[in-house]
């Protein structure tokens, strides 16, 4: 028994070794880590304090090297979720949504991530004379995400589209605005915010402490 403790507790000890600092949560996991060479790695949580008039809020997601990849959840201060991001490259990538406090659909915008490790990058559009056809494109890289795809603005009382933007390679296509919505009806709230209310119903919100082990 003593020597199973022991290999458990090398075990612990060389995996918090190879951060420069993290928070440790209840459970006993680490998040917020920052590894020898100052990058951000594995499950981060950050938060940020109302400012000049903007509601403040917290974010949860990961981090490789120093990157934001995958979904990424987006928090009200009081705990609500608002907003659904996706990231590759550190960059949106994908359909980002969010929400009301009150869980209903408010915007959708469609991101393309550029490799920012790459002066070119190439992409695939659909040609706009040929259905479900496509061609390659390159572009100049110029370090940040491109809106690519349908934008759509709902109202969230109504969870009808009221306005809708396309673009192509971050340029916005004029003609293709939708008509404003005037019919009510009753909509349900996402799935994505359904579950995350059945998930978290009556939960705390996660406490962690600082691990900083140092330089």
């Amino acid at each position: 028994m003593r020597s199973i403790l022991f290999v458990f507790l090398l075990f612990s000890v060389n995996s918090f070794a190879q951060w420069k600092s993290y928070k440790l949560t209840s459970s006993g996991d680490t998040l917020n880590r920052i590894d020898k060479i100052d990058r951000k790695w594995g499950p981060w949580k950050l938060h940020y304090d109302n400012v000049r008039g903007e509601p403040g809020y917290e974010e949860e997601g990961w981090f490789e090297k120093n990157r934001k990849e995958g979904e990424w959840r987006l928090y009200s201060l009081m705990g609500d979720l608002v907003g659904i991001e996706f990231y590759k490259w550190g960059l949106k990538d994908s359909v980002c949504r969010y929400f009301t406090k009150d869980g209903a659909l408010r915007l959708e915008q469609s991101w393309k991530a550029l490799n920012p490790d790459k002066e070119y990058d190439t992409l695939e559009i659909e040609d706009p004379d040929k259905f479900d056809t496509y061609r390659t494109v390159i572009i100049k890289n110029e370090g940040a995400a491109i809106k690519h795809g349908i934008w759509k603005y709902y109202d969230p009382e109504t969870g009808q589209v009221v306005r809708s933007e396309m673009y192509t390679l971050g340029k916005l296509d004029e003609a293709a605005k939708a008509p404003v919505a005037t019919e009510k009806k009753q909509v349900a709230k996402p799935k994505e915010v359904v579950e995350f209310e059945k998930k978290n119903s009556g939960k705390k919100k996660v406490r962690y402490k600082d691990g900083s082990v140092g330089g």
